[in-house]
């Protein structure tokens, strides 16, 4: 749990004092688990979310850390791929991959998302296959 709290408040820190007009935030939710995400875009092609995920309470804090990676970015939509850790409740790695669809014409930094997010968990051994829709804002 110390390691835990140490990874959190050294990305935390790191995207309040590297971060100025590349902040995201967003929500994410399926028809189990919703997360928060607090992001930075490091450019156009790389960025990173830290998503919470919704009913826990700090024993059961539930992390995920994600570095997604932009492949394909057009006007009005972008594809990813990234890879990450979730950590406490739920322990495993990651693989988002994903669409990102802009909407409207006169909010281009609002997204709809949609994306599957195989899940190895390591406690049990076993991978699942989760997807989520949400929605995602850069804020300038």
């Amino acid at each position: 749990m110390k390691n835990l709290k140490m990874l959190i408040t050294l990305i935390l820190g790191t995207i309040a004092t590297t971060s100025y007009s590349q902040i995201t935030t967003a929500f994410y939710t399926n028809d189990s688990n919703s997360k928060i995400a607090i992001g930075y875009e490091f450019n156009e092609k790389l960025w990173t979310d830290l998503r919470i995920y919704s009913g826990t309470n700090i024993d059961n804090f539930t992390p995920e850390v994600v570095l997604n990676y932009n492949f394909l970015r057009k006007e009005n939509y972008y594809t990813y791929i990234g890879g990450g850790i979730i950590l406490n409740n739920i322990n495993g790695v990651v693989v988002p991959i994903g669409v990102g669809i802009k909407p409207f014409e006169n909010l281009k930094n609002l997204s709809i998302n949609i994306e599957c997010n195989p899940l190895y968990e390591t406690d049990l051994e076993d991978l699942f296959i989760r997807g989520f829709i949400g929605i995602r804002y850069k804020i300038n």
